[in-house]
């Protein structure tokens, strides 16, 4: 039997009610058949089933309160053998035929860790990483999983203390929404089990030691959950690891703590691994001379292999987004230089004051707070066309999107309403932006209701792109880098000054040459002399 918990159904909505049941207890159900109406604090939401099943209790009466993330209703999926424990006519034949039950003291009382939404639109995700393994005990809110959506990593928490009794999903596999993610014996639970007979436990041993091929080698579990307990580890034993270098080491049956890490707390690099592999480094209990003369044996065919790996999660979703935007929007490209040489100076004076508020006053802030100014005098580069291209939407705020090289892939979460917030407050939530972006841990409120974007390529050195605009938004600049070059000044004098330039993408739908040319003048104004910026800051 599963249990279906209320998912997310609104950001900020942690309860509502039960309107309308449209199933009853003992009903077939079919996936995405719709089974209840519940009203929010906002609307009126329809659930659907998640699999195809009976159901065989509904928790919450019509008229009650249901709250986010707790059981619904329970059923009993298609294709499943009905629960002994459910029945107990059935339980107790089956009971009188069989041997004598030594596990239902503990898999009777485990409970379903069901995958709630993890952001809109997405029914299933990559498992990067369990923090945990089978048997391990959980506390209440400890990370147990890494998932990788097609946006961002998320961050799955244990919803209660207790011990871990099953993973269904293996690490790199794929988990769906509103399936069982991982099974635990809870607390209270718990406790009751472990007075069970010792034979459980003996037979439990043998049992794994009877699946695995070696007594050296790890289960798949241990393989799955292990992080290792050496030095520099982060929380609950985890050694810090990207998941390209994970998915290296599970190629080559590496386990993580085997190789030295010569990253900030103990980071294993890819450098780190292809060293030790370099170095006659070998997986389990596999002797050096063994691993060298394997590699000796196979360096010409893997040397002529291309490495195959599958694309998922952000960099899956950019593929899909670009080839989208490109196809389906006529871009055109505006070039222009910008002299920032008094901005520039302006920022350093202004250091001192961002770093007492523990603040890292980077360019970017002015970028933003110049082009939400320069956005009131030409709303239409803030704007949206409907599906069909019959409306224009001209959106109230300005919220600035910024394109991130991350951990996961390119991320371009946004920095809301930037017209109201001053340059500190912007600052901030650049900083905060950059670093979850770079951890692969942006929130998917971060990432949604951008209206304009910018790419700064100059961070990594870059002069001159031609970027493709992030739809539904009508407009993307990338910015490059600042080069001290010779310019004739006023009395015709050469002098060196800050030169960065910036390209300009817009939909051609929407917006014209001239219109993108005098934007861009506005906004290059406002850059070449920040000060008048106070005129129109509120």
């Amino acid at each position: 039997m599963s249990e279906f918990k209320l998912p997310d159904i609104g950001e900020g909505i942690v309860e509502c009610e039960v309107v309308e049941w449209r199933v009853q207890e003992g009903d077939e159900i079919a996936e995405d058949q719709p089974v209840v109406e519940v009203m929010t604090d906002k609307a009126l939401v329809e659930i659907t089933a998640p699999a195809s099943g009976r159901v065989t209790r509904l928790h919450v009466a019509k008229g009650e309160t249901a709250r986010v993330h707790e059981p619904l209703f329970a059923y009993q999926p298609e294709g499943e053998a009905v629960s002994e424990a459910s029945d107990p006519g059935v339980a107790e034949t089956s009971v009188s035929r069989e041997e004598p039950a030594s596990e239902p003291s503990s898999e009777g009382q485990a409970r379903e860790f069901i995958l709630p939404d993890i952001g809109e639109g997405i029914v299933e995700c990559e498992v990067v990483e369990w923090r945990i393994k089978e048997g391990d005990t959980i506390a209440e809110d400890q990370p147990v999983v890494d998932v990788m959506t097609d946006k961002a990593m998320v961050e799955i928490t244990a919803p209660e203390s207790g011990r871990v009794s099953r993973l269904h999903v293996a690490k790199g596999e794929t988990a769906r929404v509103h399936a069982p993610l991982f099974a635990y014996i809870p607390d209270a639970d718990a406790s009751e089990a472990s007075t069970a007979p010792e034979r459980k436990t003996e037979a439990t041993q043998a049992s794994s030691s009877a699946e695995s091929p070696r007594a050296e080698a790890p289960s798949p579990s241990e393989r799955r959950g292990d992080g290792g307990r050496g030095q520099g580890q982060g929380a609950y034993g985890r050694i810090p690891a990207s998941p390209a270098v994970r998915r290296l080491l599970r190629e080559n049956d590496l386990r993580l703590e085997q190789v030295p890490g010569s990253g900030k707390d103990g980071r294993v690099l890819k450098g780190d691994v292809l060293a030790y592999l370099e170095a006659g480094g070998a997986a389990g209990g596999e002797t050096a001379a063994t691993s060298a003369s394997a590699s000796l044996e196979t360096a010409e065919p893997q040397a002529a292999e291309a490495r195959v790996e599958p694309l998922r999660g952000v960099r899956a979703a950019m593929a899909k987004r670009m080839v989208e935007s490109a196809s389906t929007i006529p871009h055109f490209q505006y070039g222009e230089e910008i002299d920032v040489t008094e901005l520039l100076a302006l920022r350093e004076r202004l250091k001192p004051r961002a770093e007492a508020s523990e603040m890292r006053l980077t360019l970017m802030p002015f970028f933003m707070k110049a082009l939400a100014l320069a956005v009131e005098a030409f709303p239409i580069l803030n704007s949206r066309l409907d599906a069909e291209a019959e409306e224009i939407h001209y959106l109230p705020h300005c919220n600035v999107g910024m394109a991130v090289d991350g951990k996961a892939g390119l991320m371009v979460p946004n920095v809301k309403n930037v017209g109201r917030l001053s340059l500190l407050e912007i600052a901030g939530e650049v900083q905060r932006l950059t670093a979850d972006a770079r951890d692969g841990r942006v929130s998917q409120a971060d990432l949604r209701d951008g209206t304009i974007s910018i790419s700064n390529i100059g961070a990594l050195g870059g002069t001159y792109a031609a970027p493709i605009i992030n739809a539904p938004e009508v407009a993307i600049v990338a910015i490059g880098k600042t080069q001290w070059l010779p310019r004739f000044d006023d009395q015709g004098e050469v002098v060196s000054r800050a030169i960065m330039t910036a390209t300009w993408a817009g939909d051609h739908r929407l917006i014209d040459g001239g219109t993108i040319a005098r934007f861009c003048n506005v906004w290059k104004g406002f850059l070449e002399e920040p000060e008048t910026m106070l005129l129109e800051l509120r």
